[in-house]
């Protein structure tokens, strides 16, 4: 018989840091919102979720990687919002971020998440910010818990 592995939603006993970008804040901070909501809801205290804003998505990374890196978490959730523009700006970002965060999660063991809406217009990022398309700050916030728990799962079959 299999042994099944499965991460509970209970956040009950972790620390968790949530990054966020301060550009295209219209969006981010609903973002943060639901991030916030969600982990509320799944039991985290509020001492225990700490806030962290940087300038743009471009720096999300840097401070997810110091924030895995620290010891002092148990998961770091991103979030953030790249907007297509009319330039090649948003490819470069957009490719960058998601690299960066990605490497964040594998270098430390740490579940880092990715809450960055990545758009090709202004009413996409609307509607994955809170409205018809959920909250990808919430999903983020909720993989995390989910992860911590498989991670600890996973670690205590040693």
């Amino acid at each position: 018989m299999p042994r099944y592995h499965e991460g509970r939603l209970d956040a009950r006993d972790m620390r968790v840091a949530l990054v966020v970008a301060r550009f295209n804040e219209l969006f981010t901070e609903k973002l943060l919102q639901g991030a916030l909501d969600c982990l509320t809801r799944h039991g985290a205290a509020d001492d225990a979720v700490h806030v962290v804003r940087v300038p743009g998505s471009f720096e999300v990374p840097l401070a997810a990687k110091t924030l895995a890196a620290s010891g002092n978490f148990d998961a770091v959730v991103c979030l953030a919002a790249v907007i297509r523009g009319a330039t090649p700006h948003f490819d470069l970002v957009a490719g960058q971020v998601t690299r960066g965060v990605a490497q964040a999660a594998l270098d430390s063991g740490v579940p880092v998440t990715f809450g960055i809406l990545s758009t090709d217009t202004l009413e996409q990022a609307v509607e994955r910010s809170g409205t018809k398309a959920g909250n990808k700050g919430w999903d983020a916030a909720l993989a995390a818990v989910e992860m911590v728990n498989v991670m600890r799962d996973l670690k205590s079959e040693r």
